[in-house]
């Protein structure tokens, strides 16, 4: 299916919105197609799936359900899902990032060079997004157009609310260390926030268990001996 046909189903702001996510989905994306070949992979195999259904005899009623689902399902999975996973993985690495990076402006650096010091010094997802930005730098960006670019590849609103606030302190010439700092002590903040709630959904999590497993157990072994002497 071409180009063409796609624009014509499809609305141009939803190809542009799949295209976003795409590119959300970093550098090292398992999806390494654009917007209009997904929307083709998707659309041909749902029609693949249509007609095994078919040959299959499955139900007329049941197909449309199943067709609905697949074709729900393959963004979910193939996007949403993808976007979920690297958004936490993301922001469970910017505290180290951001803590190093302010580190390194203490020390009397400027933001590229403080850039360029703790991209080689950490190994992370977020640290290869930076490195790509300042690899942009050397073929004519500058260091502002390449965070703006950045915030495109980067679905986490956390760090790229970091990086907005690093260009504006850059632009106005505030104290981006002060900015880091405050940006840190959040990040860290954040973090203990997300601990406590993971804690506090602990007795949730075994009063399910104890529902399905450990509750069925008891009535078993108190109602155990009764049931075998109406054996």
């Amino acid at each position: 299916m071409n180009n063409g046909i796609i624009k014509k189903i499809f609305r141009s702001k939803d190809i542009k919105t799949i295209d976003a996510k795409l590119k959300m989905l970093g550098s090292n994306r398992k999806i390494k197609f654009s917007a209009v070949e997904f929307l083709n992979i998707r659309i041909i195999t749902t029609v693949i799936l249509t007609i095994i259904m078919l040959i299959c005899n499955i139900n007329y009623y049941i197909i449309p359900f199943v067709i609905i689902i697949y074709y729900n399902m393959f963004y979910y999975f193939l996007i949403t899902n993808e976007l979920n996973k690297r958004t936490r993985k993301l922001d469970r690495e910017a505290l180290t990032f951001f803590e190093i990076l302010t580190l390194t402006l203490e020390s009397g650096r400027n933001l590229e060079n403080a850039l360029q010091i703790t991209v080689k010094n950490i190994d992370s997802e977020l640290s290869n997004e930076f490195k790509q930005s300042l690899i942009e730098t050397k073929y004519g960006r500058s260091l502002m157009e390449a965070l703006e670019d950045l915030k495109n590849r980067i679905p986490s609103e956390t760090i790229n609310n970091i990086i907005l606030n690093m260009k504006e302190t850059n632009i106005f010439g505030n104290s981006i260390i002060e900015t880091m700092n405050n940006q840190v002590d959040y990040l860290r903040e954040k973090q203990i926030m997300e601990v406590k709630s993971q804690i506090n959904k602990i007795p949730n999590k075994v009063s399910i268990i104890s529902v399905i497993f450990i509750v069925p157990l008891i009535l078993l072994i108190i109602l155990g001996p009764f049931i075998i002497n109406l054996l």
